[in-house]
């Protein structure tokens, strides 16, 4: 459950892991503060999803790049199917990655995800379907970069030496 670091290691990457959980906690706890001091939905939904958005993208194009050597995309090709593209960093890349970047990283992919579905099983009790709209969008970024990057780390890693990406898809 915890890193397996050497005693003293930090974090390689500390302000990607800042802004890695910044933009997560800031949309959650938006949404959540929001019930008490704003009465305007239309204000919590713009702000939630552009926090949300705004998260998906850094996690997406950013720190899944620096702290877990992983980048993922879907384009359509020529005869308009979604394909997923892939990049890793070469296995020798990836084994000098840091422990403590890479562990939170995933768990904070996986809590955030967590914490949408918790807020959207407390939306339903209290049958609030326009904030259950909310939570939806949220948790289908939060979701999106799961199921990307698991694919990603899942799939065939690169033998390139240079530590530079490629494209596996």
């Amino acid at each position: 459950m915890f890193p397996s670091n050497p005693v003293g290691e930090n974090y390689a990457n500390p302000k990607t892991c800042l802004f890695h959980v910044l933009f997560k906690a800031a949309a959650l706890a938006f949404y959540i503060l929001s019930a008490l001091f704003i009465d305007n939905f239309v204000i919590i939904f713009v702000v939630t999803v552009l926090l949300a958005a705004l998260d998906f993208w850094v996690v997406k194009n950013v720190s899944g790049r620096i702290l877990v050597g992983l980048r993922w995309w879907n384009e359509i090709n020529d005869l308009g199917e979604s394909v997923w593209k892939f990049e890793c960093l070469d296995q020798e890349s990836l084994a000098r990655m840091n422990k403590k970047d890479s562990w939170l990283f995933w768990w904070t992919l996986y809590l955030s995800a967590a914490a949408w579905v918790i807020l959207g099983i407390f939306s339903l009790i209290r049958l609030e379907a326009d904030y259950i709209l909310v939570i939806g969008v949220c948790l289908t970024l939060s979701i999106a970069n799961i199921v990307g990057f698991t694919k990603c780390r899942k799939g065939p890693v690169s033998l390139l030496k240079h530590g530079e990406p490629v494209s596996l898809g």
